[in-house]
Order: C-alpha cells, then structure tokens, then sequence
C-alpha cells in the first residue's frame, strides 16, 4: 500500500511501513496523549545544583550528527536532551559523585548521535562510542569539563551497550559492563522511558528490559515531557526549546 503526505506515524506503525526517517506529528501526538496509561504515584525529584548546571550543556550541536537532517527525527535532539534529563534525575537518586553524574549525562546525551536512521539501525550505539572516544576532549570541553581516561571508558561503554540487551552480552561485554555498571545501566534506563514518542503501545517503556527500582516512578514524568516537548515543537519551538520548556514546565531547573 502506498502512504501519502498525510499519513502519521502512528498509521504507518499499525501498517508496519515506517520510513527510515521518521517526524513526529499531530495525529500521532493526540494518540500518544489518548493513551495515557494509569500510572503509580509520580516521583517529582529534584536536581541538585551541580547537576542543573551541567543540564545547561546537554543539548548537543547538530554537526555532533551523523544524519544532520535526523536533527529533528524521533532519534534526535529532543529524544537526546529528555534521555539526558533521565539520565541527571537518575544519578542524583544513586548520589553519583560529581566526575560520574557528568559522565553519565555526556553519555546519555550523544548516546545516539551517529545514527543513520531512525528504525533498528544495529551498530549505532557502538559507532557512537567509537566516535566519543576519538572526540572526548570536544565533547567534555562542551560540558565545560576535562575528561579523564576514566570517564571516557564508562561513558563510551554506557554508549555503546546502551542498545544491547542484557541478556544478548557477551561474556566482553559483561566485562566492560562491570567497569561501570551503574552508569550504563543508567543510561539505558533512561533510553528506554524516553520510549512514549514512539507510536505503537508495544514499544512504551517496560521495566523487564532495564534494571532500575525506581523505573516505574519516573514513568509520570517521562509521558508528561514527551507530551509536553513534542507538542511544544510541533507548535513552532526549536528541538531544544521544546524539551527546555517541558523540563521548566515539571519544575526540574
């Protein structure tokens, strides 16, 4: 069947043909909004100052992009920025030190910079690592930091089995794992409740595929800043302002 101009994401997914690029729309907006799931009591924690002020850098500039024109797509910045959100929210909660939460946060926020597409696309978690390790001292100094050896090993590790499996690790990847395991586990958390942009029920947010004890209780929030920032761009904010505003709008900054 052929799709037309006017057909949303969310019809497209229900007919299993999604492009390779894909941009959120109202139509599916709405039914992101009518589908609101029943959620347990919200968790509305706050930012530590250090950390409100790293989230000042965590919206990456596009040439970071493999595929500038995904700038905008499903992948891109403003899923980068609210999985970077998560991501501060989360080490906060564990009370990570200072060099850990920003390694976490830098990791979160280019966890998918080099991909090409926005289906599977295997291999882009670990082509972003490859890409951090070789630009670690660009991307630190964006985050107004110094990098470490230490830091770049967790963070390009956290990148690069954010989009494996746990139970697809190798016995190298349970090795590199060990190294940082709060960190990557961390990072993947927070992908994964970024997931209510995505336009099948399916494929929202499920805590059997991270492990984190406190997944449930951000679910509130991760709907409410998806709703908020994608209907924020959708009304004429850039990427950036969109998820700036909802991250405002919840009180997080």
């Amino acid at each position: 069947m052929s799709t037309t101009r006017t057909d949303s994401l969310v019809e497209l997914a229900a007919r299993k043909e999604l492009p390779r690029h894909q941009f959120t729309d109202h139509v599916t907006v709405e039914w992101i909004k009518a589908n609101r799931p029943d959620f347990p009591p919200a968790w509305p924690p706050p930012l530590r100052d250090a950390t409100k002020a790293l989230m000042e850098y965590a919206a990456i500039p596009t040439r970071w992009l493999a595929q500038p024109d995904l700038a905008d797509s499903l992948h891109g910045h403003r899923h980068g920025l609210r999985t970077a959100v998560f991501a501060a929210l989360l080490a906060d909660w564990h009370g990570l030190d200072e060099s850990d939460t920003a390694t976490t946060v830098i990791a979160a926020a280019v966890h998918d910079c080099q991909r090409q597409h926005d289906k599977d696309d295997t291999g882009h978690g670990n082509r972003a690592a490859v890409w951090l390790g070789a630009n670690a001292d660009l991307v630190w100094t964006h985050f107004r930091r110094r990098p470490t050896p230490a830091e770049v090993v967790k963070a390009t590790t956290a990148v690069r089995l954010h989009e494996v499996p746990y139970e697809e690790f190798t016995a190298n990847d349970h090795a590199d794992h060990a190294r940082g395991a709060r960190i990557c586990d961390i990072v993947k958390t927070a992908d994964a409740l970024d997931r209510y942009r995505l336009p099948k029920l399916t494929w929202w947010p499920n805590s059997r595929f991270v492990r984190e004890s406190n997944f449930d209780q951000l679910l509130p929030l991760a709907f409410d800043l998806v709703v908020t920032s994608e209907s924020a761009f959708l009304a004429g904010a850039s990427s950036t302002e969109a998820v700036r505003f909802a991250v405002a709008e919840k009180g997080l900054v």
